[in-house]
């Protein structure tokens, strides 16, 4: 079934190249404000954790940022009114035949009653669900490439143990054919990581999924940066089989300390210059800037590790030093450890239902998410797949009825949080995504049906208020220059 799309008296559809057309939400009335998950408090020698974006302004290194900073653009939209839908916020709460209004890149308006302004586009979605746009954690789109070829293999530097010094976005290929199948899915936001064959993989990036044409106009704007480690068996194999340090949890444990401790060093040099200016400036170190950055609580440390016990040394290693570890990845003995994960705020990105595949995740289960939930931690529900990523709702339901046969009690909100607001705090970004709230980024999506059924699929997908997917449109849809069967028309946003 169709999803109608109702305009105004006088007003037609805007395009891509229309001006934006700037309105206030009139009449609206918005669900009461709910309180967002916080950041971990502070511990003694702990980097602060938030507000993340705001630390970024501070006087910092910031060279970097300044040359390869976000040219990401907004696509221009007439204000949207999706109406009639049943809304799901991920703040607590849904409303049944409820309303969200989009005007001028954010959400105006959440509620039973919002009437649209002048010329704004009315979706009519009776019968409908609307959520915020999918958020994923932990992707590898534009480093691991389709067709998955060795020449567009590039997201492990595995020439050494700490490559810091790596950033994802620097392997990055907008072209890849997976991104649209991402965005089909209802996904908006994406972590793209190097992978996980050493102790410290480099920089993760956050992505806008848009068609462009460079990374740097897919890039979130000022969204921080992420520092991918490893724990475990991966990068103890890798350096092991060629007879070479590390080869074992100890020497991975001895890396990681060994790299703070130089990054320490490093630190504080480069701090006590730019207190004064006197002097020449320390000597740059690609690999140390961005580790003193993780100390200085400016990069949040995303962290690949599947056995509990492990987990918990990384958290002594963290306080250690002072910084704090944003989230466990795979983390597939995260139940064993909620309640040190709750105190610590800690969160964790994981699977559904994967596991058995290596010695490390063999004890996974289904209730992985629904019980780290139940001990009061954050859980998100991640893909590190390319097929995995195109039906993350799907997942998380997975995830949410495993947990109830468990008889832990999972409402659809905590299920949708897992996918939203949950990795919006994750990345740094949830006071601008992941939940249904008058002022955030309009990044919606429109499904068919409940979006934890099998047979829901995201009919209409906008990002900043611009609807970049229909389902019933095939003029919306994104696709690259090396899909199969396509041939870019001339001039084209591609």
């Amino acid at each position: 079934m169709r999803i109608a799309i109702l305009v105004t008296a006088g007003a037609a559809l805007a395009s891509a190249s229309c001006a934006p057309y700037v309105a206030s939400a009139a009449g609206g009335k918005s669900p009461p404000a709910v309180t967002q998950g916080q950041p971990p408090a502070g511990r003694a020698g702990a980097a602060p954790a938030a507000p993340v974006v705001a630390a970024l302004t501070r006087d910092t290194l910031s060279v970097d940022r300044a040359q390869y900073a976000s040219t990401y653009q907004r696509r221009p939209s007439p204000p949207v009114l999706i109406r009639n839908a049943t809304v799901l916020t991920a703040t607590g709460f849904e409303i049944e035949h409820g309303s969200v209004l989009l005007v001028d890149g954010k959400i105006a308006a959440v509620g039973a009653d919002v009437l649209a302004p002048p010329g704004a586009t009315v979706v009519d979605a009776t019968g409908r669900f609307v959520t915020p746009g999918i958020i994923d954690t932990h992707s590898h789109l534009g480093v691991y490439a389709a067709p998955a070829t060795r020449a567009e293999s590039d997201g492990n530097e595995m020439t050494n143990p700490n490559t810091a010094q790596v950033w994802a976005e620097h392997s990055f290929w907008p072209q890849d054919p997976q991104l649209p199948l991402a965005q089909a899915g209802g996904v908006t936001t994406i972590q793209v990581l190097p992978g996980s064959g050493n102790l410290i993989g480099g920089r993760s990036v956050t992505l806008h999924l848009v068609p462009a044409r460079t990374v740097q106009e897919l890039k979130f704007p000022d969204a921080p940066y992420g520092l991918k480690m490893a724990c475990g068996e991966n990068p103890k194999r890798v350096y092991g089989v060629r007879n070479t340090f590390p080869s074992t949890r100890m020497g991975n444990m001895a890396g990681y300390r060994s790299a703070f401790i130089g990054a320490e060093r490093y630190r504080r040099r480069w701090d006590q210059w730019l207190a004064n200016r006197q002097g020449e400036a320390p000597e740059r170190d690609l690999q140390l800037e961005t580790l003193a950055d993780v100390l200085r609580g400016r990069i949040l440390v995303q962290n690949h590790c599947y056995r509990a016990d492990e987990m918990a040394q990384m958290m002594d290693l963290a306080r250690e030093f002072g910084f704090h570890i944003r989230s466990f990845h795979h983390a597939v003995e995260a139940y064993k450890i909620a309640d040190l994960l709750a105190r610590e705020q800690v969160a964790v990105s994981l699977w559904a239902d994967w596991w058995g595949f290596k010695m490390e995740a063999f004890d996974g289960i289904q209730q992985n998410a629904a019980l780290v939930t139940q001990g009061g931690a954050r859980a998100v529900i991640h893909s590190d797949s390319e097929s995995g990523i195109q039906r993350l709702n799907q997942e998380a339901a997975k995830a949410m009825w495993a947990g109830r046969r468990a008889g832990i009690r999972v409402s659809r909100d905590q299920a949708l949080r897992w996918i939203t607001a949950n990795p919006a705090w994750v990345i740094g970004l949830d006071s601008l995504i992941g939940t249904l709230e008058t002022g955030k980024n309009a990044d919606v999506v429109v499904w068919s049906g409940d979006p934890f059924s099998v047979y829901s699929r995201a009919e209409q997908v906008y990002v900043d208020g611009a609807l970049m997917y229909d389902r019933n449109n095939p003029a919306t849809w994104w696709r690259t220059d090396f899909e199969l069967g396509n041939v870019p028309a001339a001039g084209r946003d591609r």
